[in-house]
């Protein structure tokens, strides 16, 4: 029997149709490219979106056309999350951090039509415009007065566009399941492999962030992602927030600690999204200005493992509560929250930080299992909840991706319908998955793996040190021995015996890394992660003998 109720379709103008008309006053801000914070409600924010939405049905933008934007999170940006998509058309964010090789290859890949850059990439769009002949629109984000000189010559202004046509516009019916965004994912082995996002998905998606056990967003939360909104769409924080009236602040190009704090305290930023190395530096400035903030009330840190000294500085110095999250560019990206039940209320602060080193437990929307090695190319075995069975993570779910752009790269999806993230982790009986390495980073020394993570964990616990990333290095017996690189704090000394000695008392005995390395820095790839993959390349020196 069919059920008799509305089929209204799950587009996402109207997440904006409705913070417009419920939530008027609650605001956008950003830190604009040109330098001055810019505020306005959700109000404004529609009726300037509607207009882009008419200027790019003008420009011949039609539905399935690929529009690329090479920008930082800024409300321009924000208005073209909903023009472009509302008129059936697909939102690929460009990161602007990838080398000009890959900006190339992923725009050409793609097939992008028109491109929207902000005014700091103007050169580099003129320099790269012979290499993408399939563009043949590009629109600057700014206004006249602040156009470069450098942009190239054809370029159209975004603010003349808005301004030529009227804040009125009937969105098209669109059908649910038609692609909205597509992101690329940042590529470290091979080229990057393209991730198609769905109205019906992405709206999805959005309505679960904000469910009491994932963000809890409301009306009263003042949301700042530090995640750009050319990275896996902001963690989808620019439909979340507008869907249920939450204030949402974009840092615009400046990430760095002193910038960063000045906004969440000028703004009274109550949640906080980011990587590990964002909040690393935010923690700096307030270690040297002596500062502290008081609004924040959660931290949410995903993108890669943070450890249990950083957990505590960052609930030291920022003031909020650290939330760990996991999740892929595949996975739209949120997969796991690490939210407390009920019985941990009564837990004491050593077990709660324990917890907190887990990613998180599943939410609705998002199935979860750990499976063995691979028999004869058929899935390995389903592993049990116990906490300690290692295998690879797997996942489905109404916002995970079913197959790659032009499907490529198929062989990470399984024929019964489940997504290989190439993440090794185990899951407990509370539902709680624990990370243990990335398949590609594991070190396996004499049959046996290392978990990467942990060591970091626990050389990581030294006040002395800032970051630090564990890699494996091949041995002529052990097949591969564990060496371990890491940055110091400002103002901080350590000897590498030391440090040695340091993980030596926290881990296996055989897992202690034959050799412990203190250097400038940690190389950061576009997406705010250690790239390990130039660490091993980089790494000539030869291993040492294990000690006994």
């Amino acid at each position: 029997m069919q059920a008799l109720m509305m089929d209204r379709p799950l587009t996402l103008p109207s997440i904006l149709e409705y913070a417009g008309q419920y939530h008027p006053h609650r605001q956008v801000v950003d830190r604009t490219v040109e330098g001055p914070i810019h505020r306005y409600g959700y109000a404004d924010a529609l009726a300037r979106t509607r207009r882009m939405a008419g200027a790019l049905v003008a420009l011949g933008v039609k539905p399935g056309d690929r529009v690329a934007t090479l920008a930082w999170s800024t409300h321009r940006h924000f208005e073209l999350y909903f023009a472009v998509t509302g008129i059936g058309a697909v939102l690929h964010t460009i990161n602007p951090r990838l080398h000009a090789d890959q900006i190339v290859w992923v725009a050409n890949h793609a097939e992008d039509s028109f491109l929207f850059f902000d005014i700091s990439f103007a050169g580099q769009v003129a320099e790269l415009a012979e290499r993408m002949p399939l563009i043949k629109t590009r629109v600057a984000m700014t206004d006249r007065a602040h156009l470069p000189p450098e942009s190239p010559p054809d370029a159209l202004v975004y603010e003349e566009l808005i301004e030529a046509h009227p804040p009125t516009f009937d969105w098209p019916e669109i059908d649910e399941r038609q692609a909205s965004g597509l992101c690329y994912t940042s590529g470290t082995t091979g080229h990057p492999k393209g991730v198609l996002y769905s109205h019906r998905s992405t709206v999805l998606h959005a309505m679960a962030l904000g469910l009491p056990d994932a963000f809890n967003f409301s009306a009263r939360d003042v949301v700042m992602p530090c995640a750009q909104m050319y990275h896996a769409n902001a963690w989808c924080t620019p439909y979340a927030a507008p869907l249920v009236g939450a204030t949402l602040v974009l840092p615009g190009r400046a990430l760095d600690g002193a910038s960063i704090a000045k906004l969440i305290e000028s703004e009274g930023v109550t949640f906080l999204l980011g990587v590990p190395t964002i909040w690393v530096g935010v923690a700096d400035h307030l270690d040297q200005t002596g500062g502290r903030l008081t609004s924040v009330k959660t931290i949410a840190i995903g993108g890669s493992a943070p450890t249990a000294a950083l957990v505590s500085r960052i609930e030291d110095r920022l003031g909020g509560q650290v939330r760990q999250i996991w999740g892929m560019t595949e996975t739209s990206p949120l997969g796991v929250i690490n939210t407390p039940l009920p019985e941990h209320a009564g837990e004491d602060a050593a077990a709660t930080l324990q917890r907190k080193l887990k990613q998180g437990r599943g939410l609705w929307g998002v199935d979860l299992r750990i499976v063995g090695e691979a028999i004869d190319g058929k899935t390995g075995a389903e592993l049990p909840r116990d906490g300690k069975s290692a295998g690879r993570l797997q996942v489905r779910g109404p916002w995970v991706s079913s197959a790659y752009f032009k499907h490529e790269g198929a062989e990470v999806f399984t024929g019964d319908g489940w997504f290989d993230t190439g993440d090794i982790a185990t899951l407990d009986a509370q539902g709680y998955l624990r990370l243990t390495d990335r398949a590609k980073d594991v070190i396996k020394s004499g049959g046996e793996w290392i978990s990467t993570l942990d060591l970091e964990d626990a050389v990581c616990s030294h006040p002395a040190v800032a970051m630090a990333a564990a890699v494996g290095v091949p041995h002529p017996k052990w097949d591969e021995r564990p060496l371990l690189l890491v940055t110091l704090r400002p103002g901080q000394s350590a000897d590498p015996e030391e440090l040695k000695a340091h993980v030596a008392a926290r881990v296996a005995k055989w897992w202690t890394p034959d050799e412990v390395r203190i250097v400038e820095a940690l190389p950061i790839g576009p997406t705010g992660k250690v790239l390990k993959r130039e660490l091993r390349g980089a790494l000539d020196t030869p291993p040492k003998e294990p000690t006994a």
